[in-house]
């Protein structure tokens, strides 16, 4: 049985080993850039899978995410990788698309990667000022858009933690949850970008600790400028090969 205030202990000491606080939202692409002896693949998966933890014994590890889905599902498909990361005795997870389906381990994940981008007492909070706000105990699909984006997830991720919190009632969440949202996000000023997959030309990268190593033994010498970029090339890295074709200089501010 899944022990909700254990999950969430866990996604508040994450967040501290992390360099993190309680309650901010986090850009958990760039946090988990940083972590020590991760590489993280982004690559198209197709429609079944939203991403791969392989702990690799020496400790060179691999988290892989479904680069076509949206970046929202991305962001929350990331944060249930770090948990099979730090948390799951086995060494390797391989995660269905759908949230809250699976074994036991995937669904303590899933919730973890709920607590770990929404934090409990961040998310009351905003609930209230937004009620508060609209002098109404309930929440609008407005409202959650709002939240999803103060927390950067995806639609259907916010709308089942707010069900599941009992922020929304199951009838208000069913009508939800299916709902196109994006065409309501740019009504009132939002970004469309976290209901979006990448573009089909950037959902190919790797960045991390494969990168780094890589150019360690070329600067000591251990391989060749030319397997060097073959190397870079494996890893969809041709823009540290040939340059990004990104018009214009970069502007150094």
């Amino acid at each position: 049985m899944i022990c909700t205030s254990d999950i969430m202990t866990k996604s508040i000491q994450l967040r501290t080993k992390l360099g993190e606080d309680a309650n901010s939202p986090i850009d958990i692409f760039a946090l988990a850039q940083d972590i020590e002896q991760l590489t993280i693949v982004y690559y198209p998966m197709g429609e079944n899978l939203s991403g791969i933890c392989l702990k690799g014994a020496a400790g060179n590890n691999v988290i892989s995410i479904n680069s076509s889905m949206t970046v929202g599902r991305q962001r929350f498909s990331l944060a249930h990788e770090l948990y099979h990361l730090y948390f799951d005795k086995n060494m390797t997870a391989v995660c269905a698309q759908k949230i809250g389906v699976g074994q036991e381990t995937e669904k303590e994940a899933d919730l973890f990667a709920s607590y770990f981008l929404m934090p409990a007492a961040a998310l009351q909070t905003k609930v209230e000022m937004l009620k508060a706000k609209n002098d109404s105990n309930d929440l609008s699909i407005y409202d959650v858009i709002r939240l999803e984006q103060y927390f950067q997830v995806s639609h259907q991720a916010a709308v089942i933690r707010l069900r599941q919190d009992k922020l929304l009632n199951a009838d208000a969440a069913d009508a939800m949850i299916s709902k196109g949202v994006r065409r309501l996000a740019e009504s009132i000023g939002y970004s469309t970008e976290l209901y979006k997959p990448l573009p089909v030309e950037k959902q190919y990268m790797t960045y991390g600790n494969y990168i780094d190593q890589a150019e360690q033994v070329l600067k000591r010498g251990l391989v060749s400028d030319g397997k060097y970029e073959e190397l870079l090339l494996t890893a969809f890295r041709s823009d540290l090969v040939y340059g990004d074709n990104e018009e214009g200089e970069e502007i150094i501010d």
